[in-house]
Order: structure tokens, then sequence, then C-alpha cells
């Protein structure tokens, strides 16, 4: 079963890279560089933070600090659409990674995926059709819930509920309470706010292995973000360039945490994010609340 989940995230892989770069080339005389100074940033970033998402730390919230302080995405309503649609092939190239290294019962994983997915669509469906100052305010929430559950995750308390957790699937209510949980993590990472955190918090609440998190959690978001990007490519708001060179240098950043890095000291790297995560919430909730509104990252 493991096998056919592998399959099928390989197929739509290939289905997500036809639509993404039939899509690219349709606009290829829209694509401009903005300079080798913004190229060499997107591809630091795209290394870097897909590097710490392996580790579990997540890439949505650096990334979107990134943009705002580099200026990076000249809209903000093309924010969300090129967070999924840039680190989606990096998000799924990690599926196929912990699919293979830890262990978990199939139809569980399988029934949190679809419910994902789920999730993910109708949550790219509302975010690319909301105006600027809409979308403002999801980024200013989702850096703010990102701050929040990774600081809880950060100090243990998340790894409180896991503590004794032995089982390695579900069934009953508990999975479909899993089920309507994963839904709404689909939506929030559809609008560009952490899967991870979430994820792990409602496996702890399941009763399940805290390490099974990592092959859900993975899994679930290798198959939500290209379901996801497919509608932001549709939509056309996201950032073509920066997306080519995030995905590239994305999954190099992914092989070097999952092969090359066993082990990292990372609680002070973790606590840092969190402080800028905050001050860059309150900076875009006070963007979205000016009475004039701005499309510039600043």
């Amino acid at each position: 079963m493991i096998t056919v989940v592998q399959l099928g995230l390989g197929a739509l892989m290939l289905a997500y890279l036809g639509v993404f770069f039939q899509d690219v080339w349709k606009h290829r005389s829209e694509i401009h560089s903005d300079g080798p100074l913004k190229n060499f940033i997107n591809v630091a970033q795209g290394y870097i933070t897909n590097f710490l998402d392996t580790l579990g730390i997540g890439s949505f919230a650096p990334q979107t600090i990134i943009y705002k302080t580099f200026h990076l995405v000249k809209d903000d309503s093309n924010v969300p659409g090129t967070l999924n649609v840039a680190n989606t092939i990096p998000v799924m190239f990690e599926g196929f990674i912990f699919l293979t290294i830890v262990e978990v019962e199939a139809f569980t994983l399988i029934v949190l995926i679809i419910a994902s997915i789920i999730g993910g669509i109708a949550g790219a469906k509302v975010v690319s059709k909301l105006p600027v100052k809409k979308v403002q305010l999801v980024i200013a929430t989702a850096l703010a819930l990102t701050a929040i559950l990774m600081a809880l995750r950060q100090s243990g308390m998340l790894d409180i509920l896991g503590e004794g957790n032995t089982a390695l699937g579900l069934s009953g209510l508990p999975l479909i309470a899993s089920a309507i949980g994963l839904f709404f993590c689909g939506v929030g990472q559809s609008m560009g706010v952490g899967f991870y955190a979430p994820c792990m918090a409602i496996v702890y609440f399941a009763g399940m292995d805290p390490l099974v998190s990592f092959p859900i959690m993975m899994a679930s978001c290798a198959a939500v973000m290209p379901m996801s990007s497919i509608t932001y490519i549709k939509s056309g708001k996201y950032d073509k360039l920066m997306s080519i060179l995030i995905m590239i240098s994305g999954v190099f950043g992914v092989a070097t945490a999952a092969y090359l890095v066993k082990s990292m000291e990372k609680d002070l790297l973790v606590w840092i994010i969190v402080g800028v995560v905050i001050i860059a919430s309150i900076t875009v909730f006070k963007q979205a609340l000016t009475k004039e509104n701005t499309t510039d990252m600043a």
C-alpha cells in the first residue's frame, strides 16, 4: 500500500510539472529577471529554507520574511501562490524520503492524505480570488499562528501530548476526527500557514507515535501542494522565475538535510525564527489595516 502511495505521488509530480512548465512556456515573454542579486537570494533561500523544512522547522514562514525583507514579490496577493508553487517539488521529494524510512499504517495515511488534498484545493480556490488587503490579513494571521505553534512545539508542550503514544494507525472516531483536522491543515497550507506543527499536534492528540507525524505530514503536503499549486498556476497568481529558482535549489536543500545531516542543534535557530515571524506578522497586520492599499512588500 505504501508503494501505491509512492507511485501515486510520482504520477502527481509528473502531472504537476507538466502543468507548471506549460504555463511557464506560455508566459515566457512575461518573465523578467530582477537582477543577479535577487536571483542569488532566491536560490539561497530555496536551499536553506527547504533544508530547514526537512528538519521539521518549516519553510513558509522564513520564506515570507525573506520575500518582504528583499522586496522579492511586488504584489502581496501573489505570496501564497508563490509559496506553494515554488516549494511543491522539494516537499514532494521529502514525502518520498520519509515514506521509506518511517513505518506508518497505510489506510490511515491514505485517508489523511485525501482529507489534506480536499482542504488544500478548497483553500487555494478561496485565496486566489481574494483582494490584496484580505490576502495580507491571511498572511499576517498565518505568520502569527505559525509562530505560536512553533513556540509550543519548541517548548515541548506539543511533545508532551505524544508521550507514551505507540499507535501506527487509527480507526473509527479518532480517524474521522484526524481527517477533519488534516482537512483544515490543508486549507491552512494553501494559505501559507505551516502544515507541520498543526499536523503534529493532531497526530499526538489522536494517540499515534510522534515519529509517525513525519511521513503523514510530509506525504500529505506532497499530495496537497501540487493540487493547490495548480489552482494558483491557472489563476496566474505566483512569481514564475522565483518559483523555478526556489524549486531547483530547494531539492538540493532537502537532499542535504535528508542524507548528509544526522543531527543538528537547532533550538536557538528555531527560537530566532519564532521571534522574527512574530515581528513580520505585526508588520503585515499594520499594512493590511492601513487606509491606503499597497502591493509593495516593504
